[in-house]
Formats: structure tokens, C-alpha cells, sequence
């Protein structure tokens, strides 16, 4: 069940953010988008999770337009997760991961005993299950991202869209965050990540798509795309691009153009 954006193009305020971008993401992925400050990564990722209409073009996974899905049936499919989560009432960190449930319950009959399990094993995933009873507000911002994480996952969607999912965490919780995201797409999810740091999306993600100036420079397997030539050309910088020891995936080194 792949991802498909086709000539999306948005502008705010008379700019050009998004430039006619096509762009797939595999199905049973961990696809990365990368780009430098002011790409049009959150504007792109919050446009192929249908909470931003583009001014033109399509974006449909596993061949149902998401633009026109109802919101429900949608919910049901797509889970997003953005930088910085908060609520407007006091609620405890068991209730905004029960939220996650809303498009699975009927009018007429809430799936009591059955959402109490996924909202419970939604916290253990992301190692906040022993908060369920803090106040929501009393968290850290890592805290707070971990349990938006939770959320997304209650929603049982078979699309995870989550922009900088890192942000806030320390780097243990980051790579707990990431391995969990590996586990999700081994399991048939397909999940779509914007980060900031390229180390990351070279250690974790199967996929990139580079953005610079709202459209897409390059896309394909990470360690055929993330290239020294293509991150000279994108970040302007030298980049060694190494082998790790460890895990035989990619390892990126960095240092300022001569």
C-alpha cells in the first residue's frame, strides 16, 4: 500500500511553496524527507496527510484519494503526528491516546474493553506506560511526543505520517523511537518521516525524498540517493559518506565547503 503525491503545488501569501512535486512513498517502508530549513517538508507532509488542501494536484494511497475520503474513513487509514503536541483541556496521558480510538467506535457503542487494550499496549510501545495517569500537560516536550506517538498508533492506521517524530527526545529515546518505526514497517505499516537530521534518515529510513525550495532534487533507496554529490548540491557541505562497522549501513561525516 504505497503513498502517491502527484504535481502538488501550494501557495501562502502570494509564495510559491510546494513547485508541482510528484513523489511516492514504498509501500512497508520507513521512508525519510529531508531537505534543508524552508524546503517545504511540514507543508508537503501535512498536505499528503489531507489536514492541508493543496491548491493543486493528488494524493492517494493504496489507490484511495485521500483529498476526498471522508474524514472518518480517512482517520481510519491515516495517522499524523506533528512536531509539537498540546491540548486545550486538562486530560490525563491515558485519554489522549484514547482519542486515537475516536474513528474506530460506532455512534451507538464505544469499544470499551477492546480500546483499553490498544490504548494500553499504544503506551507500552513508545515506553510511556507508566504516565497513563499523569496530566498531559505535565510533561516534557519528550514526554509529550512520545505520547503523541502513542495516539497515532492507537489509531491502528496502515499509514504513520510524523514530522520530526525526534523532536524533543534525547538520543537514547530517539533511537527507541526509530526501532520502533523499523519494527512498524517490517509489520506492514507504511511510515513517512520528516527529519532534520540526516544522520538519522541514513541509519533508519529505506527511502529518502530530498526537498530544496519546494520540490523534490532526488528520491529512491537511502544509500543510493544520499550521495556527496547530492548533499554538496543540497546543504552545501563536504560529505564523507562512510560504512558502519557495526551495522553495514551508511554513516554520514560533515564539514564545511573549502
Amino acid at each position: 500500500m504505497s503513498l502517491a503525491g502527484s504535481r502538488i503545488s501550494i501557495s501562502a501569501g502570494g509564495t510559491l511553496l510546494i513547485d508541482g512535486i510528484d513523489c511516492t512513498v514504498p509501500s512497508g517502508s520507513v521512508s525519510a524527507l529531508v531537505g534543508p530549513n524552508g524546503a517545504g517538508k511540514s507543508t508537503l507532509l501535512r498536505t499528503l496527510a489531507a489536514v492541508h488542501r493543496p491548491d493543486s494536484g493528488d494524493v492517494t494511497f493504496d489507490g484511495i484519494d485521500l483529498l476526498g475520503a471522508p474524514r472518518r474513513e480517512r482517520a481510519r487509514l491515516v495517522a499524523f503526528v506533528e512536531q509539537d503536541a498540546s491540548t486545550e483541556t486538562a486530560m490525563t496521558v491515558a485519554s489522549v491516546v484514547g482519542l486515537g480510538r475516536l474513528p474506530h467506535q460506532s455512534l451507538w457503542r464505544d469499544e470499551t474493553a477492546d480500546s483499553a487494550a490498544i490504548v494500553a499496549s499504544a503506551l507500552d510501545a513508545t515506553g510511556m506506560g507508566g504516565f497513563a495517569p499523569r496530566e498531559f500537560a505535565s510533561l516534557s516536550g519528550g514526554e509529550r511526543q512520545r505520547v503523541m506517538l502513542a495516539r497515532a498508533l492507537a489509531q491502528e492506521p496502515s499509514l504513520l505520517l510524523l514530522d520530526e517524530p525526534t523532536n524533543h527526545l534525547d538520543i537514547s529515546a530517539q533511537l527507541a523511537a526509530l526501532a520502533l518505526l523499523r519494527s512498524l514497517a517490517a509489520g506492514g505499516m507504511t511510515v513517512l518521516a520528516a527529519l532534520h537530521d540526516l544522520g538519522l534518515a541514513a541509519t533508519y529510513a529505506d527511502h529518502v525524498i530530498v526537498l530544496r525550495a519546494g520540490r523534490v532534487v532526488a528520491a529512491g533507496p537511502t544509500a543510493a540517493t544520499l550521495t556527496s554529490e547530492l548533499l554538496r548540491e543540497v546543504y552545501g557541505v563536504e560529505a564523507t559518506v562512510l560504512t558502519n562497522p557495526v551495522t553495514g549501513g551508511i554513516v554520514l561525516a560533515f564539514s564545511p565547503l573549502a
